[in-house]
C-alpha cells in the first residue's frame, strides 16, 4: 500500500464558486447565503522541537505538507507553549489560563500518571464547552492527559466525542529492561496504554503502530460527518513523545531515522486533514493550527527532536523548552508567505475561537491569552503580548517583556542531581538578537533588569496559584 505523502492542491475558488452557483441554480435563489460561524482545527504534536519541520529548518526531516501550509498561511516564529511538560501545556491550551489557575501544575508530580485520582476542575471552561454553547459539534482526538478517571474525561469537558488515549504513550509500562533496551527498539505491547471511545477502553494495549494513521482517519471521518455545522476539531497526536511508532507505510522513509518516519506520518496525516477540508470546500471557512506542546526530549537522544538555534528542551524554561514551531492556515482570510514575530502562545487559542464564534469571554475568570485573530487578518496595529511568564511548575523561572528575556531561577530537566538555582541577579538575554541564549547581557543593561524585576513580582502577586490536582494519588485503574 502506497501512501501519498503530500497534497493534491485542488482549484477551491473554482470548485466553491461551481457549488454555489448550483445551489443557486437548484433554489432559483440569487441572494448570497448568509455566512456560517468558521471551523476551527487545533493539532497538537507532543515533544515536537522548535527545529523539527522543514520549514523551520530542519536539514533531513521531509515536512512538504506543513511546509505548504506555511507558505500559504502563517508561520509565527515567537510562540509558546503554556508549559513545558504536557499536563500543563494542555491545560494552558484548552482554557486560556496559565495552568497554575486551573490547578494543572505541580511541583511535585510536573504531570498526571495513571494513578493520579483527579483532573481538571469541572469548573473550568475548556474551548470545547464554550463552542458548543454557539452551537458547535467537538471532537477531541488523539492525547488527552488531563485526567483518565471519567469525570475529566474529553465527554465531561465539552467534547461530543473522544477517540484517544488518556494519558503519555510511555505509561503502563509492563516489560522490563533498561531504557535502551526497552524505548531503543520499541514493541508496542511493552506498554498497557488504554486507547478509547468516548468512555469506554476499546482496545489495550494500543497498537500504536497504527495509531497516527488511525487518529487522521477519525478526524477526516469528523470532517467529513459535519461538514454542514461549525466544528472543532482538538487533535492531540501522541507522538513524537517516546516511544516512537510509526505505520509500515512509514518505515525507513526518513534520512532522520525512526524520529523523522515518525514527524514525516505526522506531517502526512496534516495533509488528509487538510485534503479533506478542500475536498469538502470548507478550507476557507476552516482555522487549522499546528503546533506542540513543548520541547524536545533531549534525553533521548536520537529519538527526541531538536530545539534547532533554541538552548534546552523539554521539562525546560529555556527557549528550548517553551518556543514551538507554529503554523495557521486559513485560506482567503491569513495572507500566503505571512510571518508574525509577535510574541503569542496557545493561550490565546481560547479567546481566539471564541472571538471567531463570536461569543464574549467569561468575565468571572481571568483569561491571560488574547485573540490572535487581528495578526491573521493582517490587521493594522495588530499585536501579540508584551509580556510572557516562564512556569516551572507552580513557580515562576523566568519572565519576557519585550524582546528581553530574564531567568530568576534555571534547572535542567529530568537529570540526576539536578537542582534549581536561584540567581541574585538575573541572567538577561535579548531574544531579538541571541535567540540562543548564549549571552547574558545583565551586566550591561541594569535598568533593563530592574524593569524585568517589576514584571517578574507582578507575575508572582498577580497569578493566583490554584490548589494542584496532580499530586492525589489512588489506584491505577
Amino acid at each position: 500500500m502506497i501512501i501519498n505523502r503530500t497534497l493534491t492542491f485542488f482549484p477551491k475558488r473554482i470548485r466553491i464558486s461551481l457549488v454555489v452557483a448550483a445551489v443557486m441554480l437548484i433554489s432559483g435563489c440569487n441572494t448570497t447565503p448568509e455566512p456560517r460561524l468558521p471551523n476551527i482545527i487545533i493539532i497538537f504534536a507532543d515533544d515536537l522541537g522548535y527545529g523539527d519541520l522543514g520549514s523551520y529548518g530542519h536539514p533531513t526531516i521531509q515536512t512538504p505538507n506543513l511546509d505548504r501550509l506555511a507558505s500559504e498561511g502563517m508561520k509565527l516564529t515567537q510562540f509558546y507553549a503554556a508549559a513545558s511538560v504536557c499536563t500543563p501545556s494542555r491545560a494552558g491550551l484548552l482554557t486560556g489560563r496559565y495552568p497554575v489557575r486551573t490547578g494543572m501544575a505541580s511541583d511535585k508530580n510536573r504531570v498526571l500518571f495513571p494513578d493520579a485520582e483527579k483532573g481538571i476542575p469541572a469548573d473550568e471552561i475548556t474551548i470545547a464547552e464554550a463552542l458548543k454553547e454557539q452551537g458547535y459539534a467537538t471532537a477531541a482526538i488523539g492525547k488527552w492527559h488531563l485526567g483518565h478517571r471519567e469525570e475529566f474525561l474529553p465527554t465531561q469537558n465539552g467534547f461530543d466525542y473522544y477517540y484517544g488515549i488518556p494519558y503519555s504513550n510511555d505509561m503502563d509500562r509492563v516489560r522490563p529492561g533498561t531504557r535502551e533496551e526497552v524505548f531503543g527498539n520499541p514493541v508496542f505491547d511493552s506498554w498497557n496504554v488504554p486507547l478509547m471511545r468516548n468512555n469506554e477502553i476499546i482496545e489495550r494495549p494500543t497498537d500504536q503502530r497504527t495509531i497516527t494513521k488511525r487518529y487522521t482517519e477519525e478526524a477526516v471521518q469528523f470532517i467529513r460527518t459535519n461538514r454542514d455545522t461549525p466544528f472543532f476539531i482538538y487533535l492531540a497526536h501522541s507522538m513524537p513523545h517516546v516511544p516512537l511508532f510509526r505505520s509500515e507505510e512509514f518505515e525507513n522513509v526518513s534520512e532522520r531515522g525512526l524520529y523523522g518516519d515518525v514527524i514525516e506520518e505526522i506531517d502526512w496525516s496534516v495533509g488528509q486533514i487538510a485534503q479533506a477540508l478542500l475536498e469538502e470546500g470548507l478550507a476557507e471557512n476552516t482555522l487549522l493550527l499546528f503546533t506542540s506542546d513543548n520541547g524536545p526530549w533531549l534525553a533521548y537522544g536520537s529519538h527526541g527532536g531538536s530545539a534547532g538555534l533554541l538552548r534546552g528542551g523539554k521539562g525546560m524554561t529555556w527557549e528550548g523548552g517553551m518556543r514551538e514551531p507554529a503554523i495557521a492556515w486559513w485560506p482567503g482570510t491569513i495572507k500566503p508567505g505571512s510571518v508574525s514575530e509577535a510574541i503569542t502562545t496557545t493561550l490565546d487559542f481560547f479567546p481566539t475561537a471564541l472571538d471567531m464564534a463570536g461569543a464574549a469571554l467569561p468575565q468571572d475568570r481571568v483569561i491571560d491569552g488574547r485573540s490572535l485573530l487581528p495578526i491573521f487578518r493582517g490587521e493594522a496595529g495588530a499585536r501579540g503580548h508584551e509580556s510572557f511568564y516562564y512556569f516551572r511548575g507552580t513557580k515562576v523561572y523566568a519572565v519576557r517583556n519585550g524582546p528581553w528575556k530574564a531567568h530568576f531561577i534555571t534547572q535542567w530537566a529530568f537529570r540526576t542531581g539536578s537542582e534549581p538555582t536561584e540567581h541574585e541577579i538575573p541572567l538577561l538575554f535579548n531574544l531579538e538578537i541571541d535567540p540562543s541564549e548564549q549571552y547574558d547581557v545583565s551586566a550591561e543593561n541594569p535598568e533593563i533588569v530592574d524593569r524585568l524585576k517589576i514584571v517578574y513580582q507582578e507575575a508572582i502577586e498577580n497569578v493566583t496559584v490554584r490548589p494542584t490536582q496532580l499530586d492525589a494519588r489512588g489506584t491505577d485503574e
